[in-house]
């Protein structure tokens, strides 16, 4: 009985093609974008669960209060670190661990004549253990000697092929040898440390780097990270309140009156938010990467339902067409249970077609998809959960889409039936106009959510930044060879007329790496609490960003008298409230700076954010980064050719790595515009799935109208009167969907845009844009099957069954 079903089901399919090819094609992409989306869903909520301890690492960090806002940082003091590592370390302890961290750098590794420019992070011995590392070689215990490193695969790879790497030694940047104790797994994209491709002992950064030794004593130097496990026992937030105040008295005990005044408040972030939590506000945890979690799932249940609309759609109406085969089945002898059996057996068919083509559609376009999302997710082959789910879906898909058909006509009467006499019913339609105007709410939504989000990314990428940023290379200096022989190494560049200028500066164009406080002023309000962001520079600075003075004059290397000097942004003029800020004088504790300048405000840090107050200085001479402006009038292949063969000239023992200014501050926008070309993507699919069904839809109704479109015909009617009476009704079904739409996605995109405090505005012709866009693929869609039925030859529509 069963293989009669299947036989039945599949010759009706076959039957009706159009109608097959609908259902399938629009069901298949439904559930494609579903399971794309539920991919990208599930690994994002697998972020860091590669590291077993994931729901008992934290990451230390301060609240400070600045002028009545409350700031959330990452950046802590050595002091604190050491503080929790002697006194709230160990058994019977809050924390099983406590790992103070570099930020992650890169540093040039050499062996030998190779040498890689990689990133990785001093850390404190305990780190293996506190973050898992799956060890190929040597043991966890690995950083415990300082001239110690343990290195991923990867490097292991990539600096000594296949030879076994323990106990070789690599130079870090040409200044100290090391000796490799251990390789590890290299960790996956999902995770925070995924670009952790080795760590040094924390004790060799103490032992060569003076500053550091200064700041371990420095309660207000925020200038490192810190980590630790928590014990098995440990309560997050009882531990939170016994060390949230250390910082506060310690800093006061140590007479730093302006680091007390912020009031710092010390609280632990737990592993498990990092990723979907990590944005806060007014001290205050506010959510963060988990808005497009919700986002893209509330994206993929709708492409999903409409995938299912369209599929219940058809099913039901064209089940209408099939109430003489129901009584005729009735009138040899079939039961009821037998006709629900058979219509439930056709929609599971189609279903099951529609799941297969599914799985084909996401393994092709899957390695797009990661490409434009940023990820490297693979289809779940070998998870029972991912089968459950998709086997399930398709039962209940196919299920619900074919009860209609299996319990409404199942029910008919046969003699009425066969008479002629049956009639679907007046208000049979009305579930499907209803399913039609839902449809195109969700995607009338779909396209004025994602206009919006390419607007305010192409509003921010217009905003005027205050420099040139075309042309620019950055490098990063991780030896002292070009600041020792900087003028040798300039003019060099200059004669060879590569370049316009070279500066020095300790952050690059693209963000700020420094902030300093307790400057005084005169005029300064006795209660002003004051965060610069503090940037040294070398005198060529300004040349190099072609940034706008705007009163005052630029630093001159010829002037010995700037070593004092200071270039204000208007930010800090504003905020300093300097009438007269050129000539002004600047104190920072015993030291007096003069203003020299001010310049129009640079976007540095993040381009939806308003611009730091930020002062440029010559005093400390920059030599962390380098940057060049090349000359225009050289293409750049041959410039940078120029550039290398001078860098290694003065600077052999290191890599010839640069960046390109322009594309660094267009990487500040790839998250939004990651979001804009996903939800792009789908809104189009969303789209191609609601023309199927109007299409579909269309093709019904111009065969069921058939016969009045002959008499309309035959009594003088046009091509384009009929062409109104088909499309008409679905035109009114899209208006009426707008009207639920608009005010919907104007609410909810309004407040997305409140997340930004530089944003656009909604702008009306997003909207009237839509309205007309829709509308406008409602009359391509429908016009198709209205303008064929309405040129029918009505000789044959009119002819006697």
């Amino acid at each position: 009985m069963f293989r009669n079903y299947l036989k039945v089901a599949w010759r009706n399919l076959i039957k009706n093609k159009t109608h097959t090819f609908i259902n399938v094609s629009g069901l298949s992409v439904g559930m494609a974008v579903a399971m794309l989306i539920g991919l990208w869903i599930w690994d994002e909520l697998s972020y860091d669960k590669y590291h077993d301890n994931y729901n008992r690492v934290v990451k230390v960090m301060q609240h400070q209060t600045i002028n009545g806002n409350t700031f959330s940082q990452v950046a802590i003091p050595i002091p604190l670190g050491t503080m929790l590592r002697s006194d709230y370390t160990g058994p019977n302890r809050d924390f099983k661990y406590m790992v103070l961290s570099s930020w992650n750098f890169e540093h040039i590794l050499a062996v030998g004549d190779k040498k890689l420019s990689m990133t990785g992070s001093y850390m404190q011995p305990e780190a293996p253990d506190m973050l898992t590392l799956k060890m190929l070689k040597g043991t966890r215990k690995g950083l415990q000697d300082p001239l110690s490193i343990v290195i991923s695969q990867k490097v292991a790879t990539a600096m000594f092929g296949g030879d076994d790497p323990l106990g070789k030694t690599i130079r870090i940047d040409n200044k100290k040898d090391v000796t490799v104790t251990g390789v590890y797994e290299d960790l996956p994209r999902n995770t925070e440390f995924n670009d952790l491709t080795y760590i040094l002992p924390w004790e060799l950064y103490v032992q060569t780097e003076d500053w550091l030794k200064r700041a371990s004593t420095q309660w207000g130097n925020n200038s490192f990270q810190l980590f630790a496990q928590l014990n098995d026992g440990a309560d997050i937030t009882q531990v939170d309140t016994r060390i949230k105040d250390l910082k506060k008295k310690n800093i006061a005990a140590q007479g730093d009156k302006v680091g007390a005044s912020f009031n710092p408040r010390v609280f632990l972030h737990p592993m498990e938010k990092w990723h979907l939590y990590s944005e806060f506000k007014d001290g205050k945890n506010t959510g963060g990467a988990v808005q497009f979690v919700w986002l893209f799932g509330i994206i993929g249940v709708f492409v999903l339902l409409l995938a299912c609309i369209n599929f219940m759609n058809l099913s039901t109406a064209r089940s209408e067409k099939r109430a003489k085969e129901v009584g005729i089945r009735k009138a040899v002898g079939s039961v009821r249970a037998q006709l629900i059996a058979q219509f439930f057996s056709e929609s599971l068919m189609v279903v099951a077609f529609a799941f297969v083509l599914c799985i084909l559609l996401v393994w092709v376009t899957l390695p797009w998809f990661n490409q434009v999302a940023g990820k490297d997710m693979k289809v779940l082959w070998g998870n029972p959960v991912f089968w459950l789910l998709g086997i399930g879906f398709t039962l209940l898909t196919g299920i619900i889409a074919g009860s209609y058909p299996a319990f409404y006509l199942s029910s008919f009467q046969p003699v009425k039936v066969l008479k002629g006499t049956f009639k679907a019913g007046k208000y049979a339609a009305l579930p499907r106009k209803v399913l039609v105007v839902l449809q195109f709410f969700v995607s009338a939504t779909l396209i004025i959510g994602t206009l919006i989000v390419f607007r305010q990314v192409q509003f921010t990428k217009n905003r005027p930044v205050g420099y040139e940023r075309t042309g620019v290379v950055q490098m990063s200096m991780k030896t002292e060879d070009i600041h020792k022989n900087f003028s040798a190494v300039r003019n060099d560049l200059l004669a060879s007329g590569a370049i316009i200028e070279i500066a020095e500066s300790g952050s690059p164009l693209t963000d700020v790496y420094s902030n300093s406080s307790g400057f005084d002023w005169e005029g300064k309000a006795p209660d002003l609490q004051d965060d610069f962001a503090f940037i040294r520079i070398s005198p060529e600075f300004g040349k190099v960003a072609q940034w706008h003075i705007i009163d005052g004059r630029d630093f001159s290397r010829d002037n010995k008298a700037d070593s004092s000097a200071l270039i204000l942004n208007e930010a800090s003029v504003k905020f300093m409230n300097l009438k007269h800020p050129v000539g002004a004088t600047v104190k920072s504790g015993d030291y007096k700076y003069h203003v020299i300048g001010v310049v129009q405000d640079l976007v540095m840090s993040s381009p939806y954010e308003p611009v730091k107050t930020t002062l440029f200085s010559l005093s400390g001479g920059g030599g962390d980064l380098v940057d060049v402006r090349l000359n225009p009038k050289m293409s750049t292949h041959d410039a940078l050719a120029k550039v290398e063969q001078v860098f290694k000239q003065y600077n052999p023992s290191s890599p010839f790595d640069y960046k390109f200014t322009d594309e660094e501050y267009a990487r500040k926008f790839s998250s939004e515009e990651r979001v804009g070309k996903l939800a792009g993507f789908f809104t189009l699919l969303a789209i191609f799935i609601s023309c199927m069904g109007l299409f579909g839809m269309a093709s019904f109704m111009a065969e069921q109208r058939t016969k009045e479109i002959g008499v309309r015909k035959v009594l003088g009617a046009s091509v384009f009167s009929l062409w109104q009476l088909m499309s008409k009704d679905f035109i009114a079904l899209v208006c009426i969907s707008l009207m639920f739409a608009i005010p919907v996605a104007y609410y909810f995109m309004g407040g997305w845009l409140q997340n930004y405090k530089y944003r656009a505005d909604l702008s009306w012709w997003i909207f009237a844009a839509t309205a007309v866009g829709a509308v406008g693929i409602t009359m391509l869609t429908v016009s198709y099957q209205s303008i064929k039925a309405a040129l029918s030859n009505p000789v044959k529509s009119l002819r006697s069954e």
